[in-house]
């Protein structure tokens, strides 16, 4: 009986909840993201609401998402903390080119139809010191990036229409090598660039606009480098170092990326952080192929039903690696030590991949790789620069560069015109 009697002295002298001290962690990011707005390189939630509501796209509430359908909303992105996101504009690589022109302005209108629609959360932003006043006025500072150069059309006008309907950077190319540059994972035709890709890179630096040279083969890198008058930036890339694709940034593009000013922002994308993953990748890729290669190979071919159970039992004899939030840190911290921490930030790649790394599954999940990098001793200076500062550094150093070429004509010239000289390459 007098066990039970002291029982509720004994509970009474236990830490509650509301008494147990507060996480240090929290805290500290909270005080670093109320003085650096948070923004992240490349999220594809415009081209998710196209593909997935369809026409109900310009009217859903925003609010709150199915999670199991969306990585981003609203109230993900005030619980993620998040100060600013370039809202990439990105539409398949495989439309008839004036088709992608048309769905490019789509989208590029549905990313002001979020700040019309929502006054108080979104406010467009095209430079540093508007992304500075949309972060202290309390809304998430709303920039537009272009995934792809095939979405310009072989035309440096609509690059311009483009600008002036706000858009901040172009990605290079996408998926498929193009008329005037490589692409990463498509067979290379140029080396590199062509010169009207160098004419390209040149008009973006005369517009202010970003060089993003995600997705570009490495020979697009380097000529990019060696062109550009502005630093460049990776909108959403990782450590080849680490996972070994062409999508990612080699250490020697590292050290020239830190040479001229610019920034490669981590992607979370699981086969672009987990080698493992990326290998099983390439795995089931073959058992594909294996089961059901039109149109002539395969074990399985003309009978896709046999063909999907054989993937099945390959799938659950080779389980998926999973990639983590330390994984993605640890292509933080990589870049950190070979470029330097004044050349690293956030790309996530959230709602443009199906399945992200375990901690890292929404929008919310910002604060919890800041806290895994303080975990691992990075100092609040340094998290700043990670978080916003280094992409707020490049944005005005690209402004800088427009303004001193504002004497110039504005660019001319086609593919045929400017690589005509070219000597003829296999398509």
């Amino acid at each position: 009986m007098k066990m039970f009697a002291a029982l509720p002295l004994l509970l009474a002298a236990l830490p509650s909840p509301a008494l147990a001290a507060p996480d240090p962690y929290a805290a500290r990011i909270a005080r670093l993201l109320a003085r650096t707005p948070l923004i992240d390189g490349h999220n594809d939630w415009a081209e998710a609401l196209a593909e997935k509501a369809k026409d109900a796209r310009w009217t859903t509430s925003l609010e709150t998402l199915d999670p199991k359908a969306y990585q981003t909303d609203i109230a993900r992105l005030r619980a993620g903390k998040v100060g600013g996101q370039f809202w990439s504009v990105w539409v398949s690589a495989d439309l008839p080119a004036l088709q992608q022109v048309k769905a490019t302005i789509e989208q590029i209108e549905l990313v002001h139809n979020f700040a019309r629609r929502y006054p108080q959360t979104f406010a467009l932003a095209t430079t540093a010191a508007q992304v500075r006043a949309a972060h202290k006025a309390g809304r998430i500072a709303s920039m537009i990036g272009v995934e792809g150069g095939g979405q310009i059309d072989e035309s440096l006008a609509v690059l311009r229409a483009y600008k002036q309907l706000g858009a901040g950077y172009l990605t290079l190319t996408h998926s498929r090598t193009i008329a005037w540059a490589d692409s990463a994972t498509d067979d290379p035709r140029h080396d590199g660039l062509t010169p009207f890709g160098e004419a390209v890179v040149h008009e973006l630096n005369r517009l202010g606009m970003l060089v993003d040279l995600s997705h570009v083969s490495e020979g697009v890198m380097l000529d990019a480098l060696r062109v550009t008058k502005a630093p460049v930036i990776f909108s959403h890339s990782s450590a080849r170092a680490l996972c070994d694709t062409p999508r990612n940034v080699s250490d020697a593009v590292l050290r020239q990326v830190a040479a001229n000013g610019g920034l490669v922002m981590v992607n979370y994308a699981p086969q672009y952080i987990s080698e493992a993953r990326r290998v099983w990748g390439a795995a089931r890729s073959a058992e594909i192929a294996r089961n059901n290669a039109p149109p002539f190979g395969g074990l399985h071919i003309g009978d896709p039903v046999a063909a999907k159970a054989a993937l099945e039992i390959w799938e659950k004899a080779n389980p998926e690696p999973v990639a983590t939030l330390a994984q993605v840190a640890d292509h933080i911290d990589h870049i950190a030590r070979v470029a330097g921490v004044d050349h690293v930030g956030i790309g996530s790649d959230f709602d443009g991949v199906g399945r992200m790394p375990e901690g890292l599954g929404g929008v919310e999940t910002y604060p919890a790789l800041l806290a895994e990098l303080m975990r691992r001793g990075w100092s609040d200076a340094d998290l700043a620069k990670l978080a916003g500062e280094n992409i707020l550094r490049v944005m005005p150093a690209a402004e800088k560069v427009a303004a001193s070429m504002a004497g110039e004509p504005e660019g001319s010239g086609t593919v045929a015109a400017l690589d005509a000289a070219l000597p003829a390459v296999n398509p």
